[in-house]
This record gives C-alpha cells, sequence and structure tokens, in this order.
C-alpha cells in the first residue's frame, strides 16, 4: 500500500518536539501542541512504516470520547480547530488539520490507568499461570475473552525505553500515594463503563483499555488519547464468543501478524507489507465508523 500520503513525522523550527512512539508532541509553555502521526508501533517498538490516516483516525475519535464523556472528567483539550494554530504552526495547517491537539499541560501521573471488562492479552496469559491478573484474584474457570465479574483496575509503569510493566493497585498507591490512586481507579472504572455503555448500544465491545491522567491547577484531568484502537481492544458484539479471541478492530490486528514473525520484539521493527497496512487501516476506520456513525 502507498506510503506517499503517509506522515511518520512533523517539524516545525524552533520549538522544542519530544517525540513519542506515534505523537509529536511540541512545548508551547503552559500549553502543548500534539500531533499524531500515523506512525504504528507494537510491542512498544515503532514500525518502519505507518497506517495511511491513523493519526486522523485517533484524533477525531479522542475528539468524540473527551466531547461524550465531559460530563464525567474533565479534560486537556483546548482546541482542535486549525483557526486556533499558533505561530508557527499555522504555516503548517494543511499537513497538521485533523490531526493535532492544543492542550493544556499537565503535570503527568506516572502510571497508565488499565482497566479490563474482559479477559484478554496480558490478563489472559497471567490467569492462565496462576488465576490472576494483576495479582488480583479472580473466579476458576474463566474462559478466553470471557466477560469478567466486574472491571478491573490492572495499571501498568510508563516505561520510557522498553515494555510497559502491569503492576498491582497496591504498587500503583506506593507510586503516586493513596489519594490519587484512590481517585484514578474509581474515575477510570467510571469512566470505562460509561463508554462501554455507549460502546454496546453500536455494536461494540471494549474489551480493555488504558487512560492517562494528569494534574492541572491541582485538578486531575484525562489527558493524551482515549479510547482509541491504539490504547483500546475493540471487539464486534455479534462476532464474539467466550473462548476465543474475536477478529480485533484495533492494533491487536497488527500485533497478531507480528507474532507470526521471527521477531524478538526488540527495535528495529519489522516493516509491515501492504495486505497487513491495509488491513489495519480498515480495521481503524471501522472502528471509528462504528462508534460515531460517521464514515472516514
Amino acid at each position: 500500500m502507498s506510503q506517499s500520503n503517509v506522515l511518520l513525522q512533523t517539524n516545525v523550527p524552533n520549538v522544542p518536539v519530544k517525540r513519542g512512539k506515534v505523537r509529536d508532541i511540541y512545548d508551547l509553555g503552559d500549553r502543548l501542541l500534539i500531533v499524531a502521526t500515523d506512525r504504528i508501533s507494537a510491542f512498544d517498538v515503532v514500525m518502519p512504516n505507518g497506517i495511511p490516516d491513523k493519526g486522523k483516525i485517533l484524533t477525531s475519535l479522542s475528539l468524540f470520547w473527551f466531547d461524550l464523556l465531559k460530563d464525567k472528567i474533565h479534560h486537556h483539550l483546548i482546541s482542535a480547530d486549525v483557526k486556533d494554530l499558533p505561530a508557527p504552526f499555522d504555516a503548517c495547517a494543511e499537513q497538521l488539520a485533523g490531526r493535532f491537539m492544543l492542550v493544556r499541560k499537565a503535570e503527568v501521573v506516572p502510571i497508565e490507568c488499565v482497566v479490563r471488562g474482559y479477559l484478554a492479552g496480558s490478563g489472559w496469559q497471567e490467569y492462565e499461570k496462576q488465576q490472576t491478573v494483576c495479582r488480583i484474584e479472580l473466579p476458576a474457570g474463566l474462559a478466553r475473552a470471557a466477560k469478567l465479574p466486574e472491571p478491573l483496575f490492572t495499571p501498568a509503569t510508563k516505561a520510557t525505553s522498553g515494555h510497559d510493566e502491569n503492576i498491582s493497585p497496591r504498587r500503583a498507591a506506593e507510586l503516586v500515594g493513596n489519594k490519587i490512586a484512590e481517585f484514578l481507579e474509581k474515575k477510570s472504572i467510571e469512566v470505562y463503563k460509561t463508554a462501554s455503555d455507549y460502546a454496546a448500544t453500536r455494536g461494540v465491545i471494549i474489551a480493555d483499555t488504558k487512560f492517562e491522567f494528569g494534574a492541572v491547577d491541582g485538578e486531575m484531568i484525562l489527558v493524551d488519547e482515549v479510547l482509541t484502537p491504539d490504547s483500546s481492544r475493540f471487539w464486534l458484539a455479534c462476532d464474539y464468543r467466550p473462548g476465543a479471541d474475536p477478529d480485533p478492530l484495533d492494533k491487536q490486528y497488527t500485533r497478531n501478524y507480528l507474532e507470526t514473525l521471527d521477531w524478538d520484539k526488540t527495535p528495529p521493527g519489522p516493516t509491515l507489507p501492504d495486505d497487513v497496512v491495509k488491513q489495519t487501516r480498515a480495521r481503524y476506520a471501522e472502528a471509528y465508523r462504528l462508534i460515531t456513525g460517521n464514515d472516514f
């Protein structure tokens, strides 16, 4: 699949930038300008080629969720309108349109706030071995992809390099303090339930997701992306069968392909073949269509 319309990196002169796995983050003092590129990572490794329109899909879906969840939790978004692009970014408006968010700068909490509603991924792998997820004991006899009795808050460390690591809620409290940890757990589960209930009306199961929070003027708010195919497992409700992972509408499709390769999950990542690129884009676009009701 042609990479001519794929944006792998932005460059704006004389503005400090930090490049994450997917996002280019420009520091504007008390604000950030976050640009979602078309880079794709798996197992914390960025692949050499990207997914057309991926950054725009992630941004559009995050904007949708921020609006839907605004009564549940405040967020960092200021604007995603090109007319609000400050100089010198306004000179790059055509390139940035649809893939940037101008946001308040927050003091980001150093843990990933993962909520699991179904038994999948690393949670299933741990459960198979010891009947726990992040050391939380679960009932015996649960099947792969089974719906959990209640959503679980299973935080993870935010690795600056290498892989994120699942930790227990107790360890999270040790890292950020009891009061903040209690808020993060309660709010993460509340937001997950709200989003999950909505998605169910659209025929989509949110099996799990991860949130990031940060403090602005003493208030803990939602930051980064939210409930996208990069940060969540989306399944078609009509395909769901306990005992087997449903066909994914998210990054798991790419992970599944990479698992078939003789690759040790360390950089550099392998180039994704055209059919994997095409299928990944189609799944991201379908998740967006089903959840928002709009084509991409």
